[in-house]
């Protein structure tokens, strides 16, 4: 990042934020939003046990469970920048609201769909890419709430993070018990009500204005919202540590992030049952919490170079269910690596939300999530390719391998490793 880039985000980093003296974390409105996603994590982990269960249960393949998946991802990847530039431009909290009504109704649908047992692929898919619009509408609006609700933001996002983990602990053991004492459509059911929930909670939510002169969108029409995007996209790339993170990002979404979910699923799946898949994920989760605990105590100077050291912990995922080891080692596996991503989450979230100006951090949290997710969708569906020509144990090899490379071009790039944390440069 240039001296000018370093100027212009420490002049614009305490605008549309709580006060200093202000409580730093909890208050009933960021207690609301903490419930709602919590609540709306707890949904999403229950999900690909349903996926994986329920599609192999109706004669789908590998293939098939990604496809699936990515049917969401694309979607979600492919419209989220211009969510971004609707939430800078609207309600965020209205935005949310809706998008959660809207998976409200399309995870009742697939509910319906198993427990009549009529499974149809391409219209689970269908399914999936409009959850996957509605999610780009929601997702934006994520990254400018937390600071309007917390000025602790390292803080809160360790709080939420924490939440989300211990959601991802219960939610695939109980999305694994549904399915084995009731079917992959009581999973979708239950999924549905967490979006009601969701939404309910958000509803309750008051949301601080922003400051006069924060939105920086303003006029009608494409041609406003083209400059909108433009302007988003001038700040995003003017920013070598965002930009380099995403650049690399995309390399562990196609080869590492990607593969591993459906691959995981479906080798555990079919090898030990839908049980001990849930038990692996229970264990991933549990690890998570393990690394927002830690968010919460340690405060480095240099976040993304600690968050980047803390990728190596992925290795041993992919690779125990990789190499055919039993239960145990997976869930211990799965532990130490949501440990790591959950920290480097903390750390990747918190500097954005505090290096990039708010007027138009809404656009610049859809360029990174458009970027860092771009490639995911292409390595689900991928995945059951790679595995057919490759065996599934081959890949989830060469996806550890390639995680401890990716750890390696983060550190390597002097933007991202020597970033300093925005409270230490501003004093």
């Amino acid at each position: 990042m240039t001296g000018t880039d370093a100027r212009h985000d420490i002049s614009a980093r305490g605008a549309g934020r709580p006060e200093a003296g202000a409580q730093t974390v909890w208050s009933r409105d960021f207690a609301l939003f903490f419930v709602a996603r919590a609540v709306a994590r707890l949904g999403d982990t229950m999900l690909p046990v349903a996926l994986a269960a329920g599609l192999l249960e109706h004669g789908y393949g590998a293939g098939a469970v990604g496809l699936a998946m990515a049917s969401t991802a694309a979607a979600f990847a492919g419209l989220v920048v211009f969510g971004g530039v609707i939430a800078d431009r609207f309600s965020t909290r209205r935005l949310m609201i809706g998008a959660d009504l809207v998976r409200l109704v399309t995870q009742s649908l697939a509910a319906g769909l198993f427990f009549a047992g009529h499974v149809v692929l391409w219209q689970v898919c269908a399914i999936g890419v409009v959850n996957g619009v509605a999610g780009a509408v929601f997702q934006p609006g994520v990254a400018s709430t937390v600071p309007r609700l917390a000025a602790d933001i390292q803080g809160a996002n360790g709080a939420i993070r924490i939440a989300e983990s211990a959601a991802q602990l219960a939610g695939p053991a109980v999305a694994g018990l549904l399915v084995g004492f009731a079917s992959p459509g009581g999973v979708f059911a239950a999924h549905a009500a967490t979006y009601a929930t969701s939404a309910l909670c958000l509803l309750l939510l008051r949301l601080p204005p922003l400051p006069e002169g924060a939105r920086a969108a303003t006029g009608r029409g494409m041609r406003a919202f083209r400059a909108d995007l433009v302007q988003g996209w001038r700040e995003f790339r003017s920013r070598t540590w965002l930009w380099g993170v995403i650049a690399v990002w995309c390399l562990y979404m196609i080869a590492v992030w990607g593969p591993t979910v459906p691959l995981v699923a479906t080798e555990v799946v079919q090898q030990h049952g839908p049980r001990a898949y849930g038990l692996v994920n229970s264990a991933l989760g549990a690890g998570t919490v393990v690394g927002g605990l830690l968010a919460l105590r340690l405060r480095p100077r240099r976040m993304l170079r600690a968050g980047a050291l803390s990728l190596f912990a992925f290795f041993g995922f992919p690779a125990a269910v990789g190499a055919g080891l039993g239960v145990p080692a997976m869930a211990a596996g799965a532990a130490v690596a949501g440990a790591g991503m959950s920290f480097w989450g903390v750390m990747w979230a918190t500097s954005v939300q505090t290096q990039v100006p708010p007027d138009v951090l809404n656009r610049i949290h859809a360029y990174d999530v458009a970027g860092s997710l771009a490639m995911m969708p292409v390595g689900q569906a991928l995945a059951g390719p790679a595995a057919d020509a490759l065996g599934a144990g081959h890949v989830l090899l060469i996806a550890a391998a390639t995680s401890l490379a990716v750890a390696v071009a983060l550190l390597a790039v002097p933007a991202i490793r020597d970033l300093v944390r925005a409270d230490a440069q501003a004093h």
